[in-house]
């Protein structure tokens, strides 16, 4: 074992430009981190540092303190779960299915509206406050269930916790993903969200519940836990992979909340791998388009860059990377097919510098995997032995 810790860190979306089939999926020309770069001039110096920067064009810097490159998305698809999977060894050859255009089908919402006994709303490409404060006051006169997707393989219901209380929500929710699985569907994840407030005032509450799928194939996850070593999830990691694999999970409603519980658990002593998203990036500002905010958010996270660092033992390692992008520049409101960053930091590690381009995602996964001596993974080429 070269690492005791090893701390995963996904920039939710922060993709570093066009992957090599982006124009399969309409991607041609996306670059998350270059075009807000070029637009906004991010302030990152302790990024920059690290070689986070050079990312872009994968130019060789002489002056960086940790290991830098690309790595290429080889699961087809652009959704949350797709990139994690590969992320994390594991291999996905059928895609996610995404109901952005034309929302979901007609025999399904009325399947829905049996199993509920309510009438279905929505049923768009919306974000989450958009369409409550479109429709709130409509559900909550009739009882209506308010349903919508959100830019990826996603099927939400929402509800006032006055209508409808979150237990029987969550009901909902479970009767929906058991009918949700299929080849002719394949959603990833079903969402209930619960809501509270008045007409002009609606917001969130922690209440959330998220129905994934387990994975196709082992992942990373599986490998450690079956030889005992710690799996820690922070964020939405643990809801992507179904819990599965995971020994320990903490939720986190923001990027703040996120790496405060990462410093914490920085401080805790343990053999194996925490997973740590954040996933403001994605979730606020890339699918909103707001570029501004979205480049204030990585400057944000540049500042906590140092902390995360000083905290790491001699025997740890940090890696940060995305899952996709979600380029606030282009066309529409959706992810785009890009390259992620890889960053690579170690207390001990002295050659830091630009390392070949990974051709797979997995790459990451299957040097976590074969650092703690498990090697089994269906996707990604371990690089353990360049990290000296």
């Amino acid at each position: 074992m070269k690492f005791k810790r090893i701390f995963l860190v996904v920039l939710d979306s922060l993709g570093v430009g066009e992957a090599v089939d982006a124009a399969n999926y309409g991607d041609t020309g996306s670059n998350t981190l270059g075009h807000i770069n070029e637009q906004y001039n991010l302030f990152v110096p302790n990024l920059q540092k690290l070689g986070f920067m050079d990312t872009l064009t994968m130019a060789e810097n002489p002056d960086v303190e940790a290991y830098y490159t690309i790595a290429r998305p080889t699961n087809p698809g652009k959704d949350t779960l797709t990139g994690h999977y590969e992320l994390l060894g594991v291999r996905n050859l059928v895609p996610f299915k995404s109901f952005i255009e034309n929302g979901f089908p007609r025999d399904l919402l009325d399947q829905i509206e049996q199993l509920t006994k309510r009438r279905v709303i929505g049923n768009k490409n919306a974000q989450g406050l958009d369409i409550i404060n479109e429709l709130g006051e409509r559900h909550m006169q009739y009882g209506f269930l308010i349903l919508y997707t959100s830019n990826g393989s996603n099927l939400y219901i929402a509800a006032h916790e006055d209508v409808i209380p979150a237990a029987k929500l969550y009901e909902y929710a479970e009767k929906i993903r058991s009918i949700t699985t299929t080849e002719e569907l394949k959603i990833g994840r079903v969402i209930a969200r619960v809501f509270t407030g008045k007409p002009g005032n609606f917001k969130f509450t922690n209440d959330r519940y998220d129905l994934a799928v387990k994975p196709p194939t082992k992942s990373v996850f599986n490998l450690l836990q079956e030889n005992n070593y710690a799996t820690i999830s922070i964020g939405k990691i643990a809801d992507i992979f179904d819990e599965d694999g995971i020994s320990k999970k903490m939720k986190a409603r923001n990027n703040t909340e996120a790496l405060n519980k990462l410093s914490d658990t920085m401080d805790k002593n343990f053999t194996g791998l925490c997973v740590c998203n954040l996933n403001d990036f994605d979730q606020d500002y890339g699918h909103r388009r707001d570029l501004e905010g979205y480049a204030k958010a990585i400057e944000e996270f540049d500042v906590q860059v140092p902390m995360i660092i000083n905290k790491l033992d001699t025997e740890d390692l940090l890696i940060l990377t995305a899952d996709h992008g979600c380029d606030p520049t282009f066309p529409g409101n959706g992810h785009t097919r890009e390259n992620v960053p890889v960053i690579i930091f170690g207390r001990t590690l002295r050659e830091p510098k630009r390392l070949d381009i990974l051709e797979s995602m997995g790459d990451i996964g299957a040097t976590i995997a074969e650092n703690f001596g498990a090697t089994q993974l269906l996707v990604g080429k371990s690089f353990l032995e360049k990290l000296k």
